[in-house]
This record gives structure tokens, C-alpha cells and sequence, in this order.
């Protein structure tokens, strides 16, 4: 991908967040020291993006039997990932073998399976792909806890429907836009292989964080520019202010001194 077309990628982005990622954070990230736990956690933020983006499709929008295939299809990531049963080479050759059965009645439901699907499709590809990179860089998985992000941007969602749906979206667009931002950032600093391997990831990303927001805006019907600009001034603040947890989506690293 041309540097033209990776800026004109990243331009939308850039104006939907409200803030950069800091440099402080590109410091810690280009260490060869913090590899390990830059891919493993980004391994398991792909599996947490396909699993969101599920739960989505299964509260919302299929009958019974749908969601019952829809679990069967990610037990096998799930169980390799916090459980370490099977093999990881093995992965790439599941796939979903059902139609989703829409539920009846609703106005959204289809275009929540159509986009939801497919980002579940490439985010499970991403997962091994990263898997491959952490072979090829010799690197074993290990388990590892999750950030402070997803969980600070949810804390915030709504209870009640369809305010929640939508506020899940808004957060679903934010995180993917914050990882596509980030990708860009840390792969001119990184060698041939992994920043070319970011840079690859960037327009799925971008897709996905397009998706979300479009559902979001669809389903309400309304203008919900106010509650975008409130999550985007939540994720800004998880950004930028002081993180003791480093991680592929963690805040301003806070540095040890030592005495």
C-alpha cells in the first residue's frame, strides 16, 4: 500500500478520534523487549473483536440454532486461547458452515449479520495470522490479562435497548478505529516483516470501524452525534492519561523509576 493511499486510509480516522496515540507510547511499543506482549495481546484483541462482534449477531439478530453455529465456530479459538487445547495450525481451516436464520420482525437485523460476519471471518484470520508471525519470531503464547481499554469505553453503555445496541456499536467503532490508528503508528518502526504485516491490516480495519459506525447511525434513525463525541472523549482519555499496564490499546506508559 502506497504512503498516498495509507493517508488517505487514515484521514476519516484521524478526524473520528480525538486524539493520537502518544509518543510516549510508540517508545515503549518499538522496544524489542515489548514484542512479546505487543503480538500476544494483540492476538487475543482480535479474538475479543470476533467474539463482540458475535455476541452482536447472537443477542440481537439470529434465531437459536444460528447462535448455537455461530458458538461452535469460536469454541475451537476459545478453547486454544484460554484453555491451550488443540493445535493453532489447525484453525485456519474452520469456517462457518450454516446460514444465519434472520429473526423476523426487526429492521436492522440483516445488515448486523451481513457486516458482523464478515469482520468475525477477518478477525479470525487476523488471530492467525498473528499466530504466524509469533512462530515465525518464536514467540509462544502465553495468557495474558486484558487492558483497561474495552472495558473502560463499556462501562459507559446504556442499559436499556435499542440505546444499548447502539452504544455497543459506537464502542466497536472507536476500538477499531484506535487499532487501524495504531497499526500505522508502530509499522514504521518495527522491521520489514511485522510493519508490513500491519500495514496489511490497516483497510479491513478501517472497514470495520466504518461498519460499525454506519449500523450505529442506522439503527438509531436519529442524529447520535452527542453520544459519539462522548465515547470519543472517553477513548481520548484512555489514551492519553497515565497507563501502568503496557498493551497494544493501553494509555500514556507510566515509567519505572528505579531506586
Amino acid at each position: 500500500m502506497s504512503l498516498d493511499n495509507i493517508e488517505a486510509l487514515l484521514k476519516p480516522i484521524n478526524g473520528f478520534l480525538k486524539c493520537e496515540t502518544p509518543l510516549e507510547w510508540i517508545s515503549e511499543a518499538k522496544k524489542s523487549c515489548k514484542l512479546p506482549v505487543l503480538l500476544r495481546d494483540h492476538l487475543v484483541c482480535e479474538l475479543k473483536a470476533a467474539q463482540s462482534a458475535m455476541f452482536l449477531i447472537r443477542r440481537y439478530a439470529v434465531d437459536a440454532d444460528s447462535a448455537k453455529a455461530l458458538l461452535e465456530w469460536l469454541k475451537p479459538y476459545e478453547d486454544f486461547t484460554y484453555r491451550h487445547i488443540g493445535d493453532w495450525r489447525d484453525l485456519e481451516k474452520l469456517k462457518l458452515n450454516k446460514s444465519m436464520i434472520v429473526k423476523s420482525g426487526g429492521r436492522y437485523e440483516q445488515e448486523l449479520v451481513d457486516k458482523m460476519v464478515m469482520l468475525i471471518r477477518e478477525e479470525l484470520h487476523h488471530f492467525y495470522q498473528v499466530l504466524e508471525v509469533m512462530n515465525e519470531y518464536g514467540i509462544e503464547y502465553e495468557n495474558i490479562n486484558s487492558s483497561r481499554y474495552a472495558k473502560g469505553l463499556l462501562k459507559h453503555v446504556k442499559t436499556h435497548e435499542p440505546d444499548a445496541l447502539i452504544d455497543k456499536l459506537i464502542c466497536g467503532a472507536y476500538i477499531e478505529a484506535r487499532s487501524c490508528e495504531r497499526f500505522a503508528k508502530i509499522a514504521p518502526h518495527l522491521d520489514k516483516r511485522l510493519g508490513d504485516f500491519y500495514i496489511s491490516l490497516l483497510r479491513s480495519e478501517a472497514r470495520h470501524y466504518q461498519d460499525y459506525l454506519e449500523l450505529a447511525e442506522n439503527i438509531a434513525g436519529k442524529d447520535i452525534s452527542e453520544r459519539i463525541a462522548f465515547f470519543g472523549e472517553v477513548e481520548a482519555d484512555l489514551i492519553v492519561s497515565p497507563d501502568n499496564d503496557f498493551k497494544f490499546h493501553s494509555g500514556l506508559p507510566v515509567l519505572k523509576v528505579l531506586g
